[in-house]
């Protein structure tokens, strides 16, 4: 089965943009993330379109925040890459008339409805600046190792 890591890849490069002095090339995010900057330029649009981020075309353009990260939270980029569906698990549709399926999809559904509320609460509560953090934590204990 394939995955969408859209997400954790995005979360990843604006954690870059904001160490960044400079706007970051779609080329540049391309290297990154291991693929083509017109894929970069596909995401990041939603992202822009959303107020996160902004772009600037020509000689020293890019990508760049256009906001703090503690005003961006996970679930708004959830939101602005198009709420990637969660799971690979569907209702059945063998036999619609069957009370039985019925019975199976209602439950299937609800359980589904809440995993994506509680998913979505999650991604609310938590900020950028909070990744930033995390990062920071996390360099700071890998240096102590070495």
């Amino acid at each position: 089965m394939r995955y969408d890591s859209r997400l954790p890849r995005v979360l990843h490069v604006l954690l870059h943009l904001e160490e960044k002095s400079e706007p970051a090339t779609s080329e540049e995010i391309g290297r990154m993330l291991n693929t083509n900057a017109a894929v970069v330029r596909r995401t990041m649009a939603g992202l822009r379109e959303q107020g996160y981020v902004q772009s600037a075309k020509g000689h020293r353009g890019g990508w760049t925040l256009a906001m703090p990260l503690s005003e961006i939270t996970l679930l708004g980029i959830y939101e602005a890459l198009g709420s990637p569906k969660l799971f690979a698990l569907g209702k059945s549709e063998d036999a619609p008339a069957c009370l039985m399926e019925q019975a199976a999809n209602a439950a299937t559904e609800e359980a589904l409805e809440k995993a994506a509320a509680c998913f979505s609460d999650s991604l609310a509560a938590i900020t950028m600046s909070d990744l930033a953090g995390d990062f920071a934590v996390r360099l700071a204990q890998s240096k102590r190792r070495q």
